[in-house]
């Protein structure tokens, strides 16, 4: 029997029982976990509104045996409240499906449990704050979260150079089995040829310009748009259920 603590962002909560729930955390140190919080259900349990989706918390496990993720689920018992995001998301719509969509991103990518994956972890946490400080247009910092996700996942996308030959870019033609834009000679079946203004504000997400991003017309923020969700769907190999929800302008 161990005790185990840690950092993380609640991804979603499931019922058990009358009064217990299985909280799924995305951690720094441990990766994705699943643990039963026992009676947070019930109502004067000031322990379980701290066990919310989007919180920031730190949390302590209570294994049996030497792995945190063995063959039964830990229990959840004691959290301390790092950051409660969840308080700037869900009073707003556009706040609210956005984050929920970058928590089941987040989940998606990292759906072996006890495996760490620091990245993702930092990534989310950072997208989470910039959110409940709405700093930025939700459908923006969401777009910038799923590209930002599938980069340190090894799936980057390019945004000039032809993706499968290198030639330098600008190239005009965008293929998500191919990674990215293509240029003529690399053309495949299924390209698109999306506009300069979508790309380039693409590649702004990746990199974190704001300024250009902030500034791009809404008609190709709604392009670019398309063109994230289809990469990521082809990466995840299916969509996100949540995404469907997301207000585009």
């Amino acid at each position: 029997m161990s005790l185990f603590r840690d950092d993380g962002v609640v991804l979603r909560t499931q019922k058990l029982g009358e009064a217990d729930r299985i909280i799924t955390l995305l951690t720094r140190g441990h990766g994705r976990v699943r643990a039963v919080a026992r009676g947070v259900r019930r109502t004067k349990s000031k322990f379980g509104a701290r066990l919310e989706p989007f919180s920031h918390v730190d949390v302590q496990f209570f294994a049996r045996g030497s792995e945190l993720i063995g063959r039964g689920l830990p229990l959840c018992t004691q959290s301390e409240t790092i950051a409660p995001y969840g308080g700037g998301i869900v009073t707003d719509y556009a706040r609210y499906t956005a984050g929920t969509a970058m928590l089941e991103t987040a989940e998606r990518f990292t759906d072996h449990e006890g495996e760490p994956a620091v990245q993702q972890y930092l990534l989310l946490v950072g997208g989470l704050r910039t959110l409940a400080r709405g700093e930025h247009a939700p459908h923006l910092i969401l777009d910038a979260f799923l590209l930002r996700s599938l980069a340190v996942n090894g799936y980057a996308p390019s945004f000039d150079d032809c993706a499968k030959c290198g030639l330098a870019g600008p190239n005009r033609f965008f293929s998500v089995a191919a990674g990215g834009v293509i240029c003529g000679d690399c053309r495949v079946p299924g390209s698109v040829v999306p506009s300069a203004e979508a790309v380039v504000l693409l590649s702004a997400l990746l990199t974190g310009d704001w300024e250009t991003a902030d500034a791009c017309e809404a008609r190709h923020v709604r392009e670019g748009s398309g063109l994230v969700s289809a990469y990521l769907h082809w990466h995840l190999e299916r969509g996100l259920r949540s995404l469907r929800y997301v207000e585009k302008t």
